[in-house]
């Protein structure tokens, strides 16, 4: 497996500054935010896509995802909480042809720059709407985005996160399991299976092969709050175990949008306790 970093830590500085940092840092990949500052869907052209690809040849970086997760930059006056509309699932039908729309741009960025998967969420149920027409809403947004992905070659990984209409690594395996597509996978955060209360080694053992990309942070107790890895509760040699038990081969990659404030130093640090613990042949303990 190899070591990624997200730029969504760095969003008070342009992509070539994040690229750059990452590959400061040591990571072999890099997690490209699909929004402002980054690379908003609705913002990408030709010129653009060329200049990512060569950011990304000159340092020698993988891309371990695309991260489709927010679109911030959607709204011209923000809702207090954006963070997930607009949504597949919401009850306004140009929200969710807007988010089916920004998605499948993401995927044909994705296949130009030479990434092999995304990662989306399902946003929360809102007003009025049951989890039957939320269900209804999703299935009827995934067979399109699924069929374009078909067509790019996109694996797409839907991320759980609590809170979310698909939260929960069960859920998510239904999903794969009921839409049938080759394409549809996680985007699997251990932090989140963490807050969740859910058995980390038992959610990786569960999803396995449809497995397309991993965040991976530090948790504090149950609280959702990304840390630097080995600074928090989680347990890394339970974790590094299940992994190391379905032969994962694609990226771990570390999501600090927490760390927006001093993202370098923050890059930095992530990449000292995940490199040994998983990279060498000697596992590192938490405490170093």
């Amino acid at each position: 497996m190899q070591l990624a970093f997200s730029t969504n830590a760095f969003t008070r500085f342009p992509l070539s500054d994040a690229i750059a940092a990452v590959k400061d840092a040591g990571f072999e990949g890099v997690e490209i935010l699909a929004d402002v500052p980054h690379a908003y869907p609705e913002s990408i052209d030709t010129a653009f896509t060329a200049n990512v690809r060569k950011m990304l040849d000159r340092t020698g970086l993988a891309v371990s995802s695309i991260n489709c997760n927010c679109s911030f930059g959607y709204w011209k006056d923000a809702p207090p909480e954006p963070y997930f509309e607009p949504s597949l699932i919401s009850p306004n039908p140009q929200h969710r042809g807007d988010r089916s729309r920004l998605i499948m741009k993401t995927i044909d960025f994705a296949r130009d720059i030479g990434a092999r998967n995304i990662s989306i969420t399902t946003g929360r149920t809102l007003g009025t709407t049951t989890p039957a027409v939320a269900a209804e809403m999703l299935m009827t947004e995934l067979k399109v985005i699924l069929d374009h992905a078909e067509r790019a070659g996109i694996d797409v990984g839907i991320e759980c996160e609590p809170g979310l209409f698909i939260e929960w690594a069960s859920e998510l395996r239904q999903w794969i399991d009921r839409l049938g597509s080759k394409r549809l996978g996680a985007n699997l955060d251990i932090g989140h299976s963490q807050v969740l209360g859910e058995s980390i080694p038992e959610v990786v053992k569960l999803l396995g092969d449809r497995i397309w990309n991993m965040h991976v942070e530090d948790i504090p107790g149950r609280k959702h709050y990304h840390m630097i890895p080995g600074e928090g509760t989680l347990d890394w040699h339970a974790f590094r175990d299940a992994v190391r038990a379905i032969n994962y081969q694609r990226f771990l990659t570390v999501e600090l949008y927490t760390h927006t404030a001093d993202p370098v130093t923050a890059a930095r640090k992530s990449f000292d306790f995940p490199s040994r613990l998983f990279l060498e042949a000697t596992p590192a303990s938490p405490s170093g």
